[in-house]
């Protein structure tokens, strides 16, 4: 019998249990973690359509930091592969400034006396020509569409390791010929598509034939949005300057920074200190370390998500120790102990969050999958992100059922069981 006193709390605990001292008595009550396992997931089963919505809330944090993991993991897979296949060892020289703050040029040599060094694999000059294109001369000149206009060497693409869609690039037949290439986001703005038709434009009032479209370049955004043309017919046809604006360096890859060093003064003996030296490739790293502070911010996000999931948990717990006061009042006068409520209501909490944990795990994966597909990317969805995912779900679950478990744990079984 159980013994209870004046304030209803259990002497002994339960009404088998074991006074301490006393002799002739049974053993404690006890239940197996199996069967707190099973007592725990009645209230799941009895009431799915809750379980369900409310597991949802949990799911949504954990899918919005799996899908965030997965997807900055498979992006920055997609730029180690990027950067594995267009290579590190390519270096741009530009004309800097004067300590007066003047713009100055490079030498009309420099590309030659760069290409002399040792470890450079190849050099190709670009000269930026300050006009504008049009698709036909019925367009006001005004509206260029931000297409530019640059005049480049033959082997350009190659020491870029660019590739051409449809056509060709200009070459030592073509370049002197009033002839173009358009990058891929200049051939978006003009509207070109492809060659069929014998597709035009118009620079500075002349006519010149487009030749070919290129692919994406990641390391050098500015020719994807320029229009390109050779040296040769931008000197006859435009009256251009041919002092390059930039020089595209490839190197020895294991000679990198040593190539880096001399670059400036190989371009400008006499004014080293103006020229500028940059690797395009220190561009994309750099992207990783936005991204890294954008996914900060929606894995806090992400986590607000879950702080709102668990109090969610907490609030449908303690509504389900209210409508099942007289089960706990029967299960404590059949000899459950205050252990076994208490651990019953925390595994349903910690099931209940762990269920949703799984459903976010796998809505993530989704989500993930989805947007590296979209993004042409490799699908890499870190391990811990998965088994962290449940973990912390499993966690969350334990902790928001804490205080339910504790009233469900207090109930008197006289008050539980009696009517109200």
């Amino acid at each position: 019998m159980t013994i209870i006193d004046a304030h209803g709390s259990d002497l002994d605990d339960t009404i088998h249990g074991e006074i301490p001292g006393a002799p002739g008595r049974g053993p404690r009550s006890s239940m197996s973690m199996r069967d707190r396992v099973t007592t725990g997931t009645v209230g799941l089963r009895a009431r799915r359509g809750r379980t369900l919505l409310t597991a949802i809330g949990i799911a949504i944090g954990i899918a919005s930091m799996v899908s965030v993991l997965g997807i900055s993991s498979s992006s920055r897979a997609a730029l180690v592969a990027e950067l594995d296949e267009l290579g590190t060892n390519l270096l741009a020289v530009e004309p800097g400034q004067d300590v007066f703050g003047t713009s100055q040029q490079l030498p009309a040599d420099a590309p030659a006396m760069i290409r002399r060094i040792g470890p450079v694999e190849s050099a190709a000059s670009v000269t930026q020509i300050a006009t504008v294109v049009r698709r036909n001369d019925h367009i006001d000149p005004q509206r260029a569409g931000g297409v530019t206009v640059m005049a480049a060497e033959p082997h350009l693409l190659s020491t870029l390791k660019g590739s051409v869609a449809v056509g060709r690039f200009v070459d030592e037949s073509t370049n002197r010929l009033p002839v173009v290439v358009l990058g891929s986001v200049a051939a978006e703005r003009l509207g070109i598509t492809s060659l069929a038709g014998g597709p035009r434009v118009v620079i500075n009032d002349r006519w010149f034939d487009v030749i070919g479209l290129l692919d994406r370049i990641p390391l050098n955004p500015d020719l994807d949005r320029s229009v390109t043309i050779g040296y040769p017919a931008a000197v006859d046809q435009l009256g251009i300057d041919p002092a390059a604006s930039r020089i595209y360096v490839r190197t020895d890859p294991d000679q990198v920074e040593a190539v880096r060093s001399v670059l400036g003064r190989t371009a400008s003996p006499g004014a080293s200190n103006e020229v500028n030296v940059s690797r395009p490739s220190d561009a994309l790293e750099a992207r990783t370390k936005v991204d890294q502070n954008l996914q900060n911010l929606l894995l806090g996000l992400g986590g607000v998500a879950l702080l709102v999931g668990a109090v969610g948990i907490a609030n449908v717990m303690v509504i389900s120790v209210l409508e099942r006061r007289t089960e706990i009042g029967v299960r404590r006068a059949l000899g459950a102990t205050r252990g076994h409520i208490r651990s019953q209501f925390v595994l349903e909490s910690a099931l209940l969050s762990a269920l949703g944990g799984a459903l976010g795990v796998g809505l993530g994966v989704a989500v993930t999958w989805a947007y590296a597909r979209r993004q042409e990317w490799v699908v890499d969805v870190p391990a811990t992100a998965l088994a962290g995912g449940v973990a912390v779900s499993l966690v969350i679950g334990a902790i928001a059922g804490l205080y339910p478990a504790a009233k469900a744990a207090r109930l008197d079984p006289a008050d539980a069981v009696r009517p109200t």
